[in-house]
C-alpha cells in the first residue's frame, strides 16, 4: 500500500531493505506477500519464546498468545504490545480485510480475524513466518 510508505518512521531505501532482509521476508513485508499454508517456518511451532520482527528485532508476539487455528499460518490472539502494530484497511485480491503491520516500517506483517477464540477476546492475528525471527526462551 503506498500509504503505509508514508507512515514508515524507519526510512530506508527498498534496495537496503534488500540486503538486510531474506528474501522471503523481503517478498512478505517490502512487497507484502503471502507464504504458502502449512510451508512455513512457524505455523507448527510449539517452543516458548518471542516472535520479533525479521527487519527490526522487535518484539511483537509470543508463544503464550499462540494457538491452533487450522490456517497453516501461525495464528495469535494479541499481540505483545498494540502500539508496536497498526491495523489498515486491505482491500487486495477483491477481498476486504485487516492488515497488520509494522508501525514503526509501515511493512505487512499478515491479517487479522474476528474468528479467533471467543475466550480469549475473539482475535485471530493471522501472521506470515517470514516476517518474523523466533527467539526461544
Amino acid at each position: 500500500m503506498a500509504s503505509n510508505q508514508s507512515k514508515r518512521k524507519i526510512v530506508k531505501t527498498n534496495a537496503e531493505w534488500k540486503k538486510e532482509l531474506s528474501p522471503t521476508a523481503y517478498e512478505i513485508m517490502v512487497d507484502r506477500g503471502t507464504e504458502a499454508p502449512y510451508h512455513n517456518a512457524y505455523y507448527n511451532n510449539h517452543e516458548k519464546g518471542i516472535y520479533v520482527s525479521a527487519a527490526t528485532g522487535e518484539p511483537l508476539f509470543s508463544s503464550a498468545d499462540k494457538f491452533e487455528s487450522g490456517t497453516g499460518w501461525p495464528s495469535f490472539v494479541k499481540p505483545l504490545d498494540m502500539s508496536k502494530i497498526e491495523i489498515v484497511h486491505d482491500s487486495s485480491y477483491g477481498m476486504d480485510r485487516d492488515e497488520v503491520i509494522e508501525k514503526s516500517t509501515g511493512f505487512h506483517l499478515g491479517h487479522v480475524f474476528d474468528d479467533g477464540p471467543a475466550n480469549r477476546g475473539g482475535k485471530r492475528y493471522c501472521m506470515n513466518s517470514g516476517a518474523f525471527k523466533f527467539v526461544k526462551k
